[in-house]
């Protein structure tokens, strides 16, 4: 039995692929999963240990010095001024958060959740949890003339877009957002790759937020951003995150999470806090990533495929025009194993992700392997 009428989990399905490349002679490359490899910070490290005295239930709010150093952080790095404690929720990572928004915000049966066509999977899993129906969303004109049963009541963006890269512009997100606000839809904009952006002339900066003003016109009503520091700060073993927007609905969040028990525990809160005022760690991150990305690019097009997109993030969004999996099945048999492009929907099964992941030595290994 499938609780929910969940479907497989998909990375089940690469097993096979997994070993084929496993028995290359140098050993497998394995760039299919954005897991970080890195060290996490000394000085996160630090924090959390300094933290570990902790024998009482944390807020699940939050305490007001993480709320704080959100707030701080979307001012410093993302534009976003003014931002108050009541617009901001640290969540037990960006993952969970996902899933369960539809059901945090009162979805059903019958209620439709709009998402890109090549998306991460989670958000058509947290419409299914909710009991609603996802649909792929290319374009607003996608979906019609509007009707209450074919308007979304969430609306996700993704920028940086994971698998592909592609970063949305303030103009666009500003179209998004007027659209939105004319057919009462709320609008989620998952950013967790806002720091890794590649695209020449924006060196150091991040991608435009949804919570920017020039996009909002400063209202932040029916607008929430997920944040992850799991790839900026090498933190996914911790679980750190957060959402912010609205004040309405981010205290709508609360609630239910605190009934639920959904709460970071207080020593990752004082270790996020800190990660999330220092700078220094995530610009390190991001040019070990950059080292890695122009090592990889050559070699993946020297192999015959086409990077697509890819502007921003950890993943070169690839193809040589055919079924994802006949390249999936190429690239093992050189020891270097990827994602296919129909994990991340229909629309990408002509693609595979293929992921920074992996250690300077590793990543070079592969170049070297696509490159012959």
């Amino acid at each position: 039995m499938k609780p929910l009428g969940l479907p497989d989990f998909p990375w089940d399905s690469l097993a096979p692929y997994k070993a084929r490349a496993g028995a290359h002679g140098r050993g497998i490359v394995d760039l299919s999963v954005g897991t970080p490899v890195d060290p996490t910070p000394e000085v996160v490290r630090r924090a959390l240990a300094d933290a570990v005295d902790a024998p009482g239930y944390p807020l699940t709010s939050g305490t007001p010095d993480l709320r704080a150093a959100i707030c701080e952080w979307f001012a410093r790095r993302r534009g976003v001024p003014g931002l108050t404690p009541d617009a901001v929720l640290p969540t037990i990572g960006s993952k969970e958060l996902v899933a369960w928004l539809p059901t945090l915000l009162g979805l059903e049966p019958g209620d439709v959740v709009g998402h890109p066509s090549v998306a991460y999977p989670t958000y058509d899993i947290g419409a299914r949890l909710a009991g609603a129906t996802a649909v792929p969303v290319d374009s607003l004109t996608a979906l019609g003339p509007p009707t209450a049963s074919t308007t979304p009541k969430l609306l996700w963006i993704n920028s940086p877009g994971n698998p592909d890269g592609r970063v949305l512009g303030v103009e666009h997100l500003r179209k998004v957002v007027g659209w939105a606000r004319e057919h009462g839809v709320v609008v989620a904009g998952d950013e967790c790759y806002a720091e890794l952006d590649w695209r020449p002339g924006h060196d150091g900066q991040s991608t435009p937020s949804l919570l920017h003003p020039d996009v909002t016109g400063g209202d932040l009503s029916g607008l929430l951003t997920v944040y992850s520091l799991s790839k900026q700060s090498n933190l996914a073993g911790y679980r750190a995150a957060f959402v912010a927007g609205d004040p309405a609905l981010v205290g709508a969040l609360l609630e239910v999470r605190k009934h639920a028990g959904m709460i970071m525990p207080a020593p990752v809160q004082r270790a996020m806090a800190v990660a999330l005022r220092d700078d220094e760690h995530v610009a390190e991150q991001r040019e070990v990533y950059r080292r890695r990305r122009e090592t990889l690019l050559p070699a993946v097009e020297a192999f015959g495929l086409r990077v697509e997109g890819s502007e921003a993030g950890l993943y070169l969004w690839s193809t040589r025009d055919e079924d994802c999996w006949a390249t999936v099945e190429a690239l093992a048999d050189r020891g270097v194993l990827v994602a296919p492009g129909s994990f991340y929907g229909p629309a990408g099964h002509r693609h595979v992700r293929i992921a920074l992941t992996a250690t300077d030595e590793r990543i070079a290994e592969a170049a070297d392997r696509l490159a012959r």
